[in-house]
């Protein structure tokens, strides 16, 4: 167990990329319990030998086909002739942007991209701080793992074994709720730094039209979630579905996808599945590793010891998952952390599904937290600024999202109310 802690601590602290540090730590676990090594390749392949793991690069090819296929700027178009004039109006529809473009993409990197590519730009020429334009960008795009579906969702299902839809379900109202407190504190910030909204006065058959050339964009959340929840087709097929969707509006009917911007949506989707598989495995065979050896519930053990009830337990796993996330990427974080916290977590009567909601918005907070969250990193290369000089414009935006995750936690119905509509 010493070798493998070194070996961990090491690696993270020499900054070697998150699958090696899985790797090696548990390769030296393996040598030091004197298991046999050709079990390693078994457990890495057993990891990704999951037919619900083939969402994961559909949902992502149907992210970037729909940021090249002309989908993500009909969304924003149509939101600002009915949002954009009102106080900090660009930055509302930033918000409410981030929120369609999440039920559409899974992902807060995707989220951060595709929107942050138009509207950060749109809010510097408005005269809004550049800053303050990527900091909201950067927050509002962590909806994209919160709001169905849900890639960190996925992952938590097929680490724990739950069900894809009852996650799906019940991650609408607290990523509905998040959002809303987003566009408050955008509202409030806008108004006392002299913000204002996007000037130009639609007329009634502009917003007709503007609906109207977003309907096709509109429809896909409908059917991706309705094709699930009327049992038409599974969350995988559902990813297939979004993928061949977004490929149709984009090349037949927005007509904006080319077979360049094509090849190139591939080849991102190529590079980011890679990276997103090899990290998983690796996973999966740190998390095998600490089976065997019954760490998880040892550890759920000594949580349960130090914490006493129910409330102070699910404090103190906050606490631990917001440090977390701010120095691991959301995908190893929940594959690891879930088996090891579930138990801890159940045997005090928190429901799986519900926990599971409290680990994706932890780790969604990660991903705008320094000195490693990734929406930060994305919205700072659009902008063209140091990532760190977002850090004052996103503190208000953070306090709000902490006091969201605080009565996600402690009123199980904001998450269980709508899966309990369908039971």
């Amino acid at each position: 167990m010493g070798i493998f802690v070194t070996v961990l601590l090491v690696s993270f602290i020499l900054t070697v990329p998150i699958a090696a540090s899985l790797g090696l730590s548990s390769f030296a676990f393996m040598t030091e319990l004197g298991t046999n090594i050709g079990i390693l390749g078994q457990r890495m392949f057993v990891s990704l030998d999951m037919s619900t793991l083939l969402a994961i690069p559909f949902f992502i090819l149907a992210g970037n086909l729909m940021n090249y296929g002309g989908i993500s700027k009909r969304i924003i178009e149509c939101i600002n002739c009915f949002v954009g004039r009102k106080t900090g109006g660009v930055a509302i529809v930033t918000i409410i942007a981030c929120m369609f473009f999440a039920a559409l993409s899974g992902s807060g990197a995707a989220t951060t991209g595709a929107i942050g590519a138009v509207m950060i730009p749109a809010m510097a020429t408005h005269g809004y701080n550049k800053k303050f334009a990527a900091g909201t960008t950067a927050t509002a795009a962590e909806l994209g793992v919160i709001i169905p579906p849900s890639v960190s969702m996925l992952l938590y299902c097929v680490a724990v074994n739950q069900s894809i839809a009852d996650m799906f379900l019940a991650g609408f109202v607290p990523g509905i709720m998040i959002g809303c407190s987003l566009i408050l504190v955008a509202r409030i910030q806008c108004g006392r730094f002299g913000f204002a909204g996007d000037q130009r006065v639609f007329s009634a058959r502009e917003k007709l039209n503007a609906l109207g050339r977003a309907v096709w964009a509109l429809f896909m959340p409908v059917l991706i979630l309705g094709g699930i929840y009327g049992g038409i087709f599974t969350p995988t097929e559902a990813a297939a579905v979004s993928s061949f969707y977004a490929l149709f509006v984009g090349m037949v009917v927005y007509k904006e996808l080319n077979l360049k911007n094509l090849i190139t949506a591939l080849y991102e989707t190529t590079i980011l599945v890679g990276v997103v598989m090899i990290i998983l495995s690796t996973a999966g065979l740190f998390a095998y590793m600490l089976t065997i050896r019954q760490i998880p519930q040892a550890i759920a053990h000594f949580l349960l010891t130090i914490a006493g009830n129910k409330y102070t337990l699910l404090l103190l796993i906050n606490i631990v998952l917001v440090i977390i996330g701010m120095f691991f990427d959301g995908a190893p974080a929940m594959i690891v952390m879930a088996p090891i916290l579930l138990p801890a977590v159940m045997s005090v009567g928190v429901d799986p599904i519900h926990f599971g909601i409290i680990m994706v918005c932890n780790l969604a907070l990660g991903m705008i937290t320094p000195p490693f969250g990734v929406n930060l990193f994305v919205a700072a290369q659009i902008a063209k600024i140091k990532y760190i000089e977002m850090i004052p414009w996103i503190i208000p935006y953070m306090l709000v999202i902490l006091l969201d995750l605080m009565l996600i936690t402690y009123i199980p119905e904001i998450s269980l109310f709508v899966p309990g509509l369908f039971k």
